[in-house]
């Protein structure tokens, strides 16, 4: 990309943000910030539970990864989230007006299966569904682009930076 974009790595659980987004970074030459970490110690617990978070549990946690990515504005960067509705997205552009957003997509059976594989994530399967349900895509007025989460993160990162040039020309 030639001019440096702070691009959120957005998706329900399990599409791989959290694993393609510092290798997207490392592709980009830009530091990554993993949104996960951005969370309180509340909203760690509640997920941790099974419980779903509500918008006023997200408030914070957006407003957080906001402000990472206006302090990151013409340096570029890479950030993930789930951003699964467009109202998260917009709070996450009023924080950073320029960023742009990478939607890692894929079918529900896969991305169940790959979170029945990861270790140590605080995230159960059983609130995927509540993910699906909350998901709404990108509009056609906002700027990203969507990626399949097909194929290992080397080859949906590649898919990912083509896809963000192509949206920059």
């Amino acid at each position: 990309m030639s001019t440096p974009h702070v691009v959120v790595v957005m998706g329900v659980a399990g599409t791989g943000k959290t694993t393609v987004g510092p290798l997207l970074a490392e592709a980009l030459g830009v530091p990554y910030a993993e949104g996960d970490d951005f969370h309180p110690p509340a909203n760690i617990a509640k997920m941790s539970a099974g419980t779903p978070l509500e918008d006023a549990d997200r408030w914070p946690w957006l407003d957080a990864i906001g402000a990472w990515a206006h302090g990151r504005a013409a340096l570029g960067g890479v950030a993930s989230s789930s951003a699964l509705k467009r109202v998260y997205r917009d709070r996450l552009r009023a924080g950073a007006p320029g960023i742009v957003f990478l939607h890692l997509t894929g079918d529900r059976s896969l991305v169940e299966k790959r979170m029945g594989e990861r270790k140590g994530h605080f995230m159960p399967t059983a609130l995927l569904d509540s993910q699906f349900a909350t998901l709404e895509d990108l509009g056609a007025d906002e700027a990203g682009v969507a990626v399949d989460v097909s194929g290992t993160p080397e080859e949906i990162t590649e898919r990912a930076v083509a896809a963000l040039r192509r949206l920059e020309s």
